[in-house]
């Protein structure tokens, strides 16, 4: 989730065990905890460029590590409210605040490691998408005006704006989910895996994936609120299988990058169609019926001994734009 939201997040939940006096200091503290949580992303190995990727939505989102990361926090912000709280005060609302980073990443469509280390799991229900204007903006209105008036009430709407939004997602996610099914069944396919979220910035258009006998097919899907759903048949692609394509390279770097794209891309791996060196998630792109990735990695094979690049590929040119907003749009 993006860094605003995090923070709007952070603040009602602080708010929520505040005294009514303590409120606007309480807002301030639970809404820097809650963010603390993505300076993960800041942590960089420059010779191993997958390692950010590893590590960002780790550790620091884990439920273990929740009191750890609010008595860091604490520690620090602890100076700065030290006129208007107790130390114990700012370590609860810091509390608060951390405990909703992890939560909050993982009902977007990424993908948060909330058992680590026990688990190296990405747990993503596929609710809303990492940026979600409509849902920020509620609680901006809410939780400001929170902070404005000092009314507790207030926060009991934010928490129902947001639950609203996670309801409302999980009844699209399955409307289209069973939606792909169907398609998939009219297809005499039989999906082994299927993945369906929210692209970016709301929940009318839902991308959908399957794989079935080593291909990868992916569709629009439009759930209406008072109709049924629309679907846009997307693209389809042959699997990248390590064991197969790379098997060359076992014991080598390049292998063992392969590896960890695999575990981060939960194995939906795919050949970028314009560029066949790119491996990519095949999870994401700019439109949902796209399988040209929005991210992979970069194959090497006459240097085996070094980690692989990660690199972007986000076009979101007119053509692009225009085919995304017919789809948002249902034409």
């Amino acid at each position: 989730m993006d860094p605003l939201t995090h923070g709007l997040v952070g603040a009602a939940a602080s708010q929520s065990f505040s005294d009514k006096e303590k409120m606007r200091p309480a807002a301030f503290i639970g809404a820097l905890a809650a963010m603390s949580a993505d300076l993960d992303y800041f942590i960089h190995i420059p010779a191993d460029p997958l390692f950010n990727i590893e590590i960002h939505r780790q550790f620091s989102h884990s439920l273990i590590f929740i009191p750890a990361g609010a008595l860091i926090v604490s520690v620090f912000l602890y100076w700065l409210v030290r006129r208007h709280l107790s130390y114990k005060e700012t370590y609860l609302y810091c509390l608060a605040g951390y405990a909703t980073a992890g939560l909050l990443d993982a009902i977007t469509s990424y993908g948060t490691q909330l058992l680590w280390p026990f688990s190296e799991v990405r747990v993503a229900w596929n609710l809303v998408s990492v940026i979600d204007p409509f849902l920020t903006a509620g609680l901006v209105l809410l939780v400001g005006l929170t902070i404005l008036k000092k009314e507790k009430i207030l926060i009991a709407f934010a928490w129902f704006w947001l639950s609203l939004f996670l309801i409302f997602g999980l009844v699209q996610k399955e409307r289209g989910r069973d939606a792909l099914a169907e398609f998939a069944n009219t297809r005499g396919h039989f999906p082994e895996r299927v993945v369906v979220k929210p692209t970016i910035g709301n929940q009318m258009l839902w991308r959908g994936n399957y794989i079935y006998d080593g291909v990868i097919y992916t569709a629009g899907l439009r759930p209406g609120i008072f109709t049924g759903v629309k679907l846009y048949e997307g693209e389809s692609a042959e699997l990248v299988v390590i064991d197969e394509d790379f098997a060359v390279y076992n014991g080598t770097v390049l292998y063992d990058d392969l590896r960890r794209f695999e575990r981060l891309s939960e194995g939906y791996m795919v050949r970028h169609p314009k560029e066949p060196g790119i491996i990519g998630d095949g999870r994401y792109a700019m439109l949902p019926t796209s399988l040209s990735p929005l991210w992979g990695v970069k194959i090497d094979t006459t240097n085996t001994d070094e980690h692989l690049p990660f690199l972007f590929f986000r076009d979101a040119g007119e053509e692009v734009r225009s085919e995304f907003w017919k789809m948002l749009l249902g034409k």
